[in-house]
């Protein structure tokens, strides 16, 4: 008697859910709101004037527990340079097959280069498209940021840079 009892609690489970009103998500025509300071995809940041804010340390990938990190520094020049001071990520990539998205990777990053922005639709049919490259994750430049490499502001130090004393290009200085 308790197998038929067992069954009828299951069938009253079914009828229930049968005539609920259902809860449907059109999901790519609405999109849901998200919480705030939802981490999704990762960003490369920029300072004001449009140079890069990851100087190549690799911290990044050494903090990274899934190994999805791969970045190589390479030397600023006078006539190329792409981010204040020494060094510069010439090549990023974050292979988001791997990515736990933990965010150890923010915490180490010593300028603040790397953050998560609250974009989460990263699906691919393609797996090699899931292995995002410094152009799919640098900042876009906004207005009055110039495009690296570029020299510094001029009067200013990496260290200005690092402080955050750096505003925007404008006026002769954009011409360059």
């Amino acid at each position: 008697m308790s197998d038929l009892g067992g069954m009828f609690e299951g069938l009253g489970v079914t009828f229930a859910t049968m005539f609920a009103e259902p809860n449907t998500e059109f999901y790519p025509e609405e999109k849901r709101t998200l919480a705030a300071g939802y981490h999704g995809r990762h960003q490369l940041n920029r300072y004001a004037d449009g140079l890069e804010k990851c100087i190549g340390c690799e911290l990044c990938a050494w903090a990274c527990p899934a190994d999805a990190i791969y970045v190589e520094g390479s030397d600023n020049t006078d006539d190329e340079r792409y981010s204040p001071g020494e060094r510069y990520g010439s090549v990023y990539q974050i292979n988001y097959l791997r990515c736990i998205g933990c965010g150890l990777c923010v915490e180490a990053c010593p300028t603040r280069a790397l953050t998560m922005i609250p974009d989460y639709e990263m699906a691919d049919t393609d797996r090699g498209a899931l292995i995002y490259g410094k152009d799919r994750l640098l900042a876009p430049l906004e207005e009055g940021m110039e495009p690296p490499p570029h020299p510094m502001a001029p009067g200013s130090t990496d260290e200005d840079y690092y402080r955050g004393a750096i505003g925007p290009v404008d006026g002769p200085e954009a011409a360059r």
